[in-house]
């Protein structure tokens, strides 16, 4: 095929998602909107205590409708690919839900880590998965589920994005990016049947399926449903969502970094294959798998979750809390005395951030930033210094000179952030694609219809041309300092 196509990418992100429709060639990237909407959590009663999870059926709804806009918008509608967070699944049994998949945010898994680990120490599961320690990794959450007895019940799991598509299309398949996340695949790249069969654990996810391939397209009666055209085909991409959004960065892997800014900072280098050594096990390095057998090799960091949750409190509080104009005003306010760990778990679960940052300041006898702006000026200022601490930590591992960080994603939008982490790094910060898994999403799927060929670096070069980035230069912008 040659010329220009449409095609049409599901980015679901853990807080919102959206439908994007593109018109995609060679020198040619033309991306819009056609849907967004919110993905919030679900809080639920379980009998003994409020269990988070997500709303699966109405992000479904959501996405066919977006797909149906698109179509309508674009009567030569090529295909569509689903991308999202990672690590959560459904279980199911002769194909039916089992029950609304858990929130990674959920509390229940700190017995599963503890179950995993009497079996397999961390150090030997490092060294067979390559994955840094999260405590809400499938395979955690999996040996939660056996200890509550739910895997008795079902004959197979999908992670989110495998979930959609099998209600779209009724094709089973585990994208490889997704499940490289979930502790259960080697280093090797398949799946580890001997630390499965270890932990109990029954054999429940699909065959692995490579990003580009077909699984078909969407049933008559969901297509009559949603006012799709049943033509309509699905195929995988690098479905993890950070999977896509490195696939879009336009950066020379030798020598940049990387930091996909959403929800969260995934910050790290791009490899030719995993590195699994002590040091990168010590630092809490993952390898996680990339689009035409890369490697991301990265560090989770808490990411704008801190400034979204804080503006939801304030908001809850009855204040207006309008983020913009928090970051605008921080610019202009000091620097904190000290910056915060902004990985400590203390942060990770939903509600008053303020008031736990406030906390951590206060146990360690340190100025408290009093006040909206100060403390989203303290956010923003940890936020960059720890992710240059993860450039530079993953430069020192994997000896890539790092001369330049690509930021992408919303944190791209974030003038503030990209500023100071420049000064923090002390190397020039690129800013954009601020859609960059929206990008790769449509990138994979332009490969696949043959609207654009070649490898992944081929693929970043399209991106280059059509959505140059933002420099910022380190101590070139100014930005107040402490007093």
């Amino acid at each position: 095929m040659t010329g220009t196509g449409a095609v049409a990418a599901v980015d679901l992100g853990a807080t919102s998602g959206r439908v994007m429709l593109a018109r995609v060639g060679p020198g040619r990237i033309a991306m819009r909107q056609v849907a967004r909407f919110a993905n919030d959590p679900l809080p639920l009663w379980n009998g003994a205590r409020e269990a988070l999870h997500w709303d699966l059926p109405g992000l479904y709804r959501q996405v066919g409708r977006g797909l149906a806009e698109a179509a309508r918008l674009a009567p030569d509608l090529l295909g569509a690919g689903i991308d999202s967070w990672a690590v959560d699944y459904g279980l199911l049994r002769d194909g039916r839900l089992l029950g609304l998949p858990y929130h990674y945010r959920d509390g229940r898994t700190a017995d599963g880590v503890a179950a995993v680990h009497a079996t397999v120490a961390r150090a030997d599961l490092y060294g067979r998965n390559g994955l840094q320690f999260l405590p809400f990794t499938t395979v955690y959450q999996l040996a939660a589920e056996r200890l509550a007895g739910t895997l008795d019940f079902a004959d197979s799991a999908l992670l989110v994005p495998d979930l959609l598509g099998y209600w779209l299309t009724g094709a089973k398949a585990t994208e490889r990016t997704n499940a490289s996340t979930t502790g259960l695949l080697g280093i090797d790249g398949g799946w580890d049947e001997d630390l499965r069969a270890r932990l109990g654990l029954p054999d429940l996810f699909p065959a692995l399926a490579d990003p580009g391939t077909p699984l078909g397209p969407v049933l008559p009666g969901v297509a009559s449903a949603f006012g799709l055209d049943r033509k309509l085909t699905l195929s995988t991409v690098a479905s993890h969502d950070t999977a896509s959004a490195v696939a879009a960065v336009p950066m020379a892997p030798e020598s940049a970094a990387y930091i996909s800014c959403g929800t969260w900072g995934l910050v790290g280098v791009e490899l030719p294959a995993p590195l699994v050594d002590p040091a990168s096990r010590a630092a809490n390095f993952t390898n996680e798998a990339g689009l035409d057998g890369r490697t991301r090799f990265l560090r989770n960091v808490m990411g704008l979750w801190l400034l979204s949750e804080s503006v939801r409190h304030w908001q809850r509080e009855g204040a207006a809390a309008d983020l913009a104009r928090l970051l605008a005003a921080a610019a202009d306010s000091p620097a904190p005395a000290a910056v915060f760990d902004v990985d400590d778990p203390v942060f990770l679960a939903p509600g008053d951030i303020p008031g736990r940052i406030a906390d951590w300041y206060a146990a360690r006898d340190l100025p408290v930033p009093e006040g909206p702006v100060p403390m989203v000026r303290a956010i923003v200022e940890s936020l960059a210094a720890a992710f240059a601490t993860g450039v530079r930590t993953a430069a020192e591992l994997t000896g890539v000179p790092v001369r330049t960080i690509h930021l992408v994603g919303g944190g791209a939008r974030n003038l503030l952030l990209c500023r100071l982490l420049a000064d923090h790094s002390g190397v020039p910060v690129l800013a954009g694609p601020v859609e960059a898994t929206s990008l790769g999403n449509i990138l994979v799927q332009a490969r696949t219809h043959g609207l654009l060929h070649g490898d992944v670096d081929a693929l970043r070069a399209e991106v280059a041309t059509a959505f140059p980035p933002q420099r910022h230069v380190p101590g070139t912008e100014p930005v107040r300092k402490a007093s």
